[in-house]
This record gives C-alpha cells, structure tokens and sequence, in this order.
C-alpha cells in the first residue's frame, strides 16, 4: 500500500468511526444553541479597566439608562458599526450614558486608525462574555436602573433602530 492510500485509508476509518459515534449517540448529541441576551435580563455591575489604564466602576444608576457597545478589535462588521456608534454617541441625549466594551486587546495603532468618540473599556477577562452572554458582535445594549436590559441590537444595526436604543 503507497502513502497516498494509506492516508485515504485512514481518512476513511475517521469518518466511518465519527458517523458510527453519532449515529450511537442519537438525537441528544445535536449543539445546544449559545444563550442570547435579552430583554427583561439583568446585567450585573463590573469593573473594567479604560483605555487610559484607569479601572472602572460600571452600574446602572436609577432614574437613568446606558448604552453598552460591544465590539471586538479584530471584527470587520464592528469597524462598520463603529462610525454608526460615534453618530449616536455625538447625537445622545443628555443624561444616556454610553461605554463601549472592548472584548479583546486592540493591535498597536487600533484607536488611531479606528477612531471612537465614545468612552472605551476592557473587557474584564473570558467569564466577562459567558456572564453578559455576548456571542455575536457587534452588540448594541440598553439597559436600565438596576441592570435591566431594555433593547438589545445584534449585528449592523441602522440608524433608525439605533435611534430606538439611544432614545432619552
């Protein structure tokens, strides 16, 4: 038997031996679906470092809302969202507060070539993403006093929509 037949060989038994596995294992073996932010969930407070090295408090003050945008620097859908985020954010009403939530570290240079005029933090560490159940980005996020979240935006979100998020 030559090298290539003994590799499709072998290719041929791991696939053989994966479909038995499954088929042993039954309908039970299908992914459960990642849990998704919702309305009518509560965001605990946290403490995230911001992009001048300074650690912050993050809560959600009564009488008020705040928008949470989460993006990561590595995300092509999040640099398109990001000119969107610094429009809203330019255009807020007074008393919204607004932090964006950084998921990863940036690249050198990041900040510069990617401008943001809303306030910056740094994710918290891995359990930060489990804990707020972000597993898409870019993520828009109102939430209430108490942390109450009262619209979520997943994706591209448009200008009208994100109007509905930054609303007073």
């Amino acid at each position: 038997m030559n090298q290539g037949s003994r590799v499709a060989a072998g290719l041929l038994a791991a696939v053989l031996l994966s479909a038995g596995t499954a088929l042993a294992q039954g309908p039970a073996a299908t992914p459960t679906p990642a849990p998704v932010l919702a309305i009518g969930d509560t965001l605990p407070p946290f403490d995230a470092e911001g992009l001048d090295g300074a650690t912050q408090h993050m809560d959600y003050k009564k009488g008020s809302a705040t928008v949470l945008l989460f993006f990561l620097s590595g995300c092509p859908t999040c640099h398109k969202m990001i000119p969107e985020w610094n429009r809203a954010y330019e255009r807020k009403p007074k008393g919204l507060e607004v932090k964006g939530v950084l998921l990863d570290r940036e690249p050198p240079g990041f900040f510069m070539a990617t401008p943001v005029s809303f306030p910056v933090l740094r994710a918290p560490g891995g359990e930060f993403s489990r804990t707020f159940k972000i597993y898409r980005v870019p993520m828009t996020v109102r939430v209430g006093p108490g942390g109450k979240v009262q619209d979520v935006g997943f994706g591209i979100v448009d200008p009208i929509r994100l109007g509905e998020i930054f609303r007073p």
